[in-house]
């Protein structure tokens, strides 16, 4: 089955090169040059995909993945931008991006980044098990859904996929670089603060204190750890 992909870009050469690129490893492709418009296809159409650059005319790209993830719009998205810092990326990736490329970028990266996108939400959604179950956290890998003690938890995709992570290695020491092959499918170099970023996001919204964390335990010097809690 084809797969569709909406390219938001406010550059016509960009948006060319894309077009062209993807069409030829078989992808349909569909175009919005602001962000307004990005909102309104990807309310009306269901894509696979989305490639969103950050600076557009009148909606930056942050905004408007802020506003499909408040929707609940999972759609995976992947984020274009020029600024290359770890706050950019970080800032990118936590409204709700599933990947950050850096212009300029070659058509081979652009691919490759899709499909290991497509690939984590195609593994993800895949899984039909039971919930897991962690002290009072339920996750339903294949709704995309948390509860705490009965109560509905709001994520973002990558907070969703990290939680799902530790979940499926509770009890197991997973270091920061392992985190960021493993839920980003990508070499941060040195950028282990988005692994930070979101294990405090995560810890918010499961810890009953944030202070002394019962659930996601912190290894100092390496990385982190998911209690295998008995409820």
């Amino acid at each position: 089955m084809t797969q569709t992909v909406l390219i938001v870009d406010d550059e016509e050469s960009i948006v060319k090169l894309l077009e062209f690129n993807l069409e030829q490893a078989g992808f349909t492709t569909d175009v919005a040059y602001d962000g307004l418009q990005a909102i309104e296809k990807a309310d009306r159409y269901d894509y696979d995909l989305i490639i969103l650059d950050v600076m557009l005319p009148g909606m930056d790209g942050i905004e408007v993945c802020h506003y499909l993830r408040n929707k609940q719009v999972l759609t995976p998205i992947l984020m274009l931008t020029a600024k290359d810092s770890v706050t950019d990326k970080i800032d990118g990736l936590d409204s709700g991006a599933d990947d950050y490329l850096t212009k300029p970028f070659s058509p081979k990266e652009v691919l490759a980044r899709i499909r290991a996108v497509l690939r984590r939400s195609s593994d993800l959604s895949s899984n039909q098990s039971n919930v897991i179950q962690i002290g009072k956290l339920s996750i339903y890998p294949d709704r995309y859904e948390a509860t705490m003690d009965g109560r509905e938890l709001a994520f973002t995709r990558k907070q969703f996929e990290l939680l799902y992570f530790l979940a499926t290695h509770k009890g197991k020491v997973l270091s920061r670089d392992q985190l960021l092959k493993d839920v980003w499918d990508y070499e941060f170099a040195g950028d282990t603060r988005i692994v930070d970023v979101h294990i405090s996001h995560l810890r918010e919204k499961i810890e009953p204190d944030t202070k002394n964390p019962a659930y996601i335990k912190t290894i100092r010097g390496f990385g982190y750890k998911l209690e295998d809690l008995t409820s």
